[in-house]
C-alpha cells in the first residue's frame, strides 16, 4: 500500500523547518487545518494526511477489522513517518487524534520529537472523580441516533461541538464535513472516539507535550484538560481564548501561536 496515497499526504512549508504533523478529528478531514496552515509554514515543515475513510484518503484501504480501535489509526500514523523519514516530528493531533498521538508516541517514541494534544480528552464518560463531560447513558444517546439518522445527527450535533452560535458558517462547515463521511465508516469511528479509554497511556508519553484546551468546550470540558496535563509528566497547558472543540476554525491565529511558540521553545 502506497502510505502518501492512502493517506493523501501532502507535504509543505520551508525545507529546512522542524516538522509538524498536523492530524484532523472524527468527521473532519485535512482541510480543517486550513487557517493555520499559512501561519505553520512560514517556520516549519508542514505534514497534511486525511485518516483513511476520510476526505481524499483511499476509502478502499478501510475495514472494520483494521479501524474498529485507535490502533489502526495508530499504525497509520507510525508508517506515515517511517515512509517519509523525515526525522523526529512534532505531532499536532486535534480531538481523537491526540489520543492517537498518545499511542504512537508510546509505541515508537523516537519517531517523535514533541507532541501537541488540541482539545484532547482521553474518554469521554465520567467516571468516580473524573469528569469526561458526558454519563453512558448520554454517549449510547449519541451512538443510537448517529445509527438510526446520521445525517440528521450531523446536522445537529456538529453545531453543538463547533459552538460559536453567533458564527453560523463555523457549525455548518463541520456539519458538511460530517455529511461527506461513509457513514458506516463514521459509525465505526464514533464508536472509536466516544468508546476508547486511553486514560491510562498518558503517563507513558515520554516526549515533551503541550495540551492546548479551548476556554469553552462542550465536548472536552477544561477539567479534561486539566487531568490530561496532570497525568503526562512536564507537558504545558495552554487555554485558548476561544469556543469550541474546533480552535483551529474559530480561533486560528491564536492556535497557531500557540504551536509554534511550543515547537521552537527549548
Amino acid at each position: 500500500m502506497d502510505v502518501r496515497k492512502r493517506n493523501r499526504v501532502s507535504v509543505t512549508g520551508r525545507k529546512d523547518g522542524p516538522v509538524v504533523v498536523l492530524a484532523h478529528g472524527f468527521g473532519c478531514d485535512q482541510n480543517l487545518w486550513r487557517l493555520v496552515v499559512p501561519e505553520l509554514e512560514k517556520h516549519f515543515r508542514v505534514v497534511l494526511f486525511d485518516h483513511v475513510g476520510a476526505g481524499g484518503s483511499d476509502v478502499s484501504a478501510w475495514s472494520p477489522e483494521r479501524y474498529s480501535t485507535l490502533d489502526g489509526y495508530v499504525q497509520d500514523v507510525i508508517e506515515l513517518c517511517q515512509e517519509l523519514g523525515l526525522g523526529p516530528v512534532t505531532f499536532v493531533g486535534h480531538s481523537v487524534s491526540s489520543m492517537i498521538g498518545v499511542l504512537a508516541v508510546v509505541q515508537e517514541p523516537g519517531l517523535f520529537d514533541k507532541l501537541v494534544l488540541l482539545t484532547p480528552s482521553p474518554s469521554y464518560i465520567d467516571d468516580g472523580d473524573y469528569r469526561g463531560g458526558f454519563s453512558e447513558q448520554d454517549i449510547d444517546e449519541l451512538l443510537d441516533s448517529l445509527d438510526s439518522n446520521y445525517l440528521g445527527w450531523s446536522a445537529t450535533v456538529a453545531p453543538v461541538i463547533m459552538g460559536n452560535p453567533d458564527r453560523p458558517e463555523l457549525g455548518e462547515e463541520l456539519t458538511n464535513s460530517f455529511c461527506r463521511m461513509d457513514p458506516e465508516i463514521a459509525r465505526v469511528f464514533a464508536r472509536v472516539t466516544f468508546l476508547s479509554d486511553n486514560r491510562a497511556d498518558l503517563s507513558k508519553v515520554s516526549v515533551p507535550t503541550l495540551v492546548a484546551e479551548s476556554a469553552r468546550d462542550t465536548l472536552a470540558p477544561r477539567e479534561v484538560g486539566a487531568f490530561v496535563h496532570r497525568q503526562i509528566s512536564g507537558s504545558e497547558l495552554v487555554t485558548l481564548d476561544s469556543t469550541g472543540h474546533c480552535p483551529q476554525l474559530s480561533a486560528p491565529q491564536e492556535t497557531a501561536e500557540a504551536i509554534i511558540a511550543f515547537v521552537q521553545g527549548s
